[in-house]
């Protein structure tokens, strides 16, 4: 089943990343390399490589999905993320994105307020040997002051307004991507 799952995310790529204009040979590696259907549930699997969202959970806040993966690679390639830089993954879900921004950034915080959820991303995580993701529990709005400043700022999801105090984690010259409005 994995050789077909390593067809399915040469497919994503070529099908649904390359054909929005996302041209950066990292980020096309990492998605090439990262196994989205490790990221989902065991029978959600077979829909991993989908142009959609996918439900992770029903959370207090409202149900939580993996980001479809074209906005996703659109939305990390608009960041611009060197190998020396450090990333934030504010609403890490399950993981996938983190995992990503892993093959990209010297080091990576995944945040996530629901703490099944920053169990599965810490197990998944581990398992594929993103060594340099650290997995940690907490309010999203607030991001995470203890390992701040960030270059980039990831926010896995649409915001109405970018909290200042997320803002207030930027290093100098840092980018913060997210759909907003």
């Amino acid at each position: 089943m994995s050789a077909d799952f390593a067809e399915r995310r040469v497919k994503m790529v070529d099908g649904q990343i390359r054909t929005t204009d996302v041209t950066s040979a990292p980020l096309l590696e990492a998605m090439l390399v990262v196994p989205r259907e490790a990221f989902v549930a065991p029978g959600q699997r077979d829909l991993a490589y989908i142009d959609e969202d996918i439900r992770i959970a029903n959370a207090a806040d409202g149900p939580r999905y993996l980001m479809e993966p074209s906005p996703l690679a659109k939305l990390i390639q608009l960041a611009e993320i060197g190998p020396g830089d450090s990333a934030l993954d504010v609403g890490c879900g399950t993981g996938y994105a983190a995992a990503i921004l892993s093959r990209l950034a010297k080091s990576v915080v995944a945040l996530e307020s629901d703490p099944a959820l920053a169990e599965t991303a810490m197990s998944t995580l581990s398992a594929l040997g993103c060594d340099n993701v650290s997995v940690v529990t907490g309010p999203l709005p607030e991001g995470h002051a203890a390992g701040a400043p960030y270059d980039v700022i990831f926010i896995g999801g649409s915001v109405e307004k970018v909290p200042e105090s997320l803002l207030d984690q930027l290093a100098e010259g840092g980018r913060l991507v997210t759909v907003e409005g």
